[in-house]
């Protein structure tokens, strides 16, 4: 697989993102010895990025990915992140928070989840606005000197908080979401003239862009995306006219929707590494087949005139 240099790390042009493994898609549904499997074969494959989180679990996915990596630790772009937290009482309480304790008490326990002595990209998973960005960059820029973390990034932020926090510290990347239903050329525009890393999250539209769901009845009441407007009845309905235009550029190139999907996330910028996230390991295949995928001028433009979804992301 091509590679691509993102905050001076090199990595394949698609990422692996862990999530759904043990999180938000899969309550209930955990299979592990198939998800270490993926991770696997995704070192095999060149999908050398995985992203994971402390909140997702929580706890338990970084343990997932910790033991799935013993052994293969070198091989390897281990990303994780910290200032998100899940309260004894459930998901729905979940809050921010970038205290500077917070934050050096997380890349402990995350450096024990993981089985690892350094994480190569930490990120701040939502700025704390009770908390000043200079104090929590402040923190995590310590992590770097101490060389608990060789680079930092920010996720879910707008180009005044990054350039607050380069000043600061230089961000390696940011990890937004980016897709042919949530567009975002700001930020990616942004990355590209201060040589900073994209990383794409639900580049895939939470699934939707492969064109395997056509109803809201296939998401378990335990799938979050059962309470997202997009995936409601009516709006999903509408929004299978994209699928159906990802698809006819997809016929052209013998390639799958998803495919082209991650294609056209890639097509934004060689600064751009989306991570899209399974725990099969037909899906982890068809996604680094992406990489493959050349979209001509004509397809891109195709692709950027399809009309945005129907629905709020929330």
């Amino acid at each position: 697989m091509d590679t691509r240099i993102i905050g001076g790390l090199e990595v394949g042009a698609i990422g692996l993102g862990c999530m759904g493994m043990t999180f938000a898609y899969t309550t209930g549904q955990r299979d592990d010895a198939e998800s270490i499997k993926v991770v696997h074969r995704a070192i095999d494959l060149g999908v050398t990025l995985i992203d994971t989180s402390d909140v997702y679990g929580p706890y338990t996915n970084e343990e997932l990915v910790g033991r799935a990596l013993k052994g293969r630790r070198d091989e390897v772009v281990l990303a994780t992140k910290v200032g998100l937290v899940i309260p004894p009482e459930g998901r729905d309480g979940m809050y921010r928070d970038g205290r500077p304790e917070h934050i050096r008490q997380g890349v402990r326990e995350s450096l024990r989840r993981l089985q690892t002595d350094y994480i190569d990209l930490y990120q701040l998973h939502r700025v704390d606005e009770k908390v000043p960005l200079e104090e929590t960059w402040g923190a995590m820029a310590s992590l770097v000197e101490e060389g608990l973390v060789r680079a930092i990034g920010l996720s879910d932020v707008r180009p005044a908080e990054i350039e607050k926090a380069h000043a600061i510290h230089p961000v390696a990347t940011v990890q937004n979401e980016l897709s042919l239903w949530t567009r975002d050329d700001e930020v990616v525009e942004w990355t590209a003239a201060h040589d900073v890393g994209f990383i794409p999250y639900s580049p895939l539209g939470r699934g939707f862009l492969t064109g395997r769901y056509t109803s809201s009845t296939e998401f378990g009441a335990d799938d979050f995306r059962s309470r997202l407007p997009r995936f409601a009845d009516g709006a999903l309905a509408a929004n299978l006219a994209i699928v159906e235009r990802v698809r006819a550029v997809a016929d052209r190139h013998g390639a799958t929707p998803g495919q082209i999907a991650l294609a056209w996330v890639l097509a934004q910028g060689d600064q751009v590494v989306p991570i899209p996230g399974t725990k099969r390991l037909t899906y982890l295949e068809e996604n680094a087949g992406a990489a493959a995928v050349r979209l001509t001028p004509e397809d891109v433009r195709e692709l950027n005139e399809i009309p945005p979804p129907v629905g709020t992301r929330y």
